[in-house]
């Protein structure tokens, strides 16, 4: 469904991303590993369009999205959970969730998707009112989720979902994800956590001043101590 190749980024003098090539196949989970700085974020803002590589391309579903614009990549298919979950403080929760689907116009059914993300994510039912900058950090995260998810997305982005959360918030928000793989949908997921990526993932790949230098199944890869060691700066 995704297919990489040889991207780089770079900020000024600044080698964000150099070389980078991964594949992900559809209904796959697959685990973006990486320290602070490693280049992950950066690499799913190039696949969702906010960023423009300097070289390289990124093909999702045979179309090179190099010079497609943001916007018409979420028509494509592509949904984003930004890191730090992105949510609109000042609009309700209802305002938030519909504004993920704004490039969509058939009303009857964004009508239903967005009763399913209160299904889905039923502690945001009570607060359809309140403004998104009051409510927790885990329902602020399972808004910047819901948004996404009412773009209809083919494949989600979702970047450090358990940064600042609980570890019972956190185990909530990743069985979602669990079953939205069931379901069909492909996901790439950035976390610092190793222990979560190899519980969880199909494929994971290790981020490491911007290049990959680690690929495999979470079986073929070792424990999380020895990732995090090796690896991840800790």
């Amino acid at each position: 469904m995704l297919e990489i190749n040889q991207l780089s980024v770079d900020y000024g003098p600044i080698h964000a991303l150099e070389n980078v090539s991964l594949r992900i196949k559809k209904g796959q989970m697959v685990a973006l590993l990486g320290a602070n700085g490693a280049g992950k974020s950066t690499l799913l803002r190039s696949i969702s369009g906010l960023i423009k590589p300097h070289t390289g391309s990124i093909i999702f579903k045979g179309q090179d999205l190099k010079t497609v614009k943001a916007q018409a990549i979420v028509s494509l298919g592509i949904g984003h959970v930004p890191e730090g979950r992105g949510i609109f403080p000042d609009l309700s929760v209802r305002e938030n969730l519909m504004v993920g689907a704004y490039t969509r116009n058939d009303h009857s059914e964004i009508a239903a998707d967005y009763q399913k993300m209160l299904e889905i994510f039923p502690a945001l039912e009570n607060r359809q009112k309140q403004e998104g900058s009051n409510l927790s950090g885990g329902e602020q995260q399972m808004l910047s989720l819901g948004r996404a998810l009412m773009s209809r997305p083919e494949m989600l982005l979702a970047d450090e979902l358990s940064l600042g959360l609980a570890p019972v918030i956190t185990k909530q928000v990743f069985q979602h994800l669990l079953q939205l793989r069931k379901q069909g949908m492909t996901l790439l997921v950035v976390e610092q956590n190793a222990n979560l990526a190899l519980k969880w993932a199909d494929y994971v790949y290790v981020l490491q001043h911007g290049k990959i230098v680690l690929e495999g199944e979470p079986s073929n890869l070792g424990s999380a101590a020895d990732l995090t060691k090796a690896y991840l700066g800790a």
